[in-house]
């Protein structure tokens, strides 16, 4: 789990690079952007998905900050 969200996470950031380069090209009327941004979402909720399971099956631990403890 390390390695597979910060991986995923730059796949999102080259998708939504991907987008901004086709929206720019094809001034917004691409299809490859839509395609980008569609792929960007997927990947998000993917991961999302995948950090909820990953927790409920005790892969991941929540490590967080405790709130209101002397």
């Amino acid at each position: 789990m390390k390695w597979i969200i910060p991986i995923v996470l730059l796949m999102i950031v080259a998708s939504l690079g991907s987008a901004l380069y086709y929206m720019m090209k094809g001034r917004g009327n691409s299809s490859k952007m839509v395609y980008s941004l569609m792929l960007r979402i997927g990947l998000s909720i993917t991961l999302f998905a995948g950090i909820l399971l990953a927790y409920y099956f005790g892969l991941i631990e929540a490590t967080g900050i405790k709130v209101g403890t002397n």
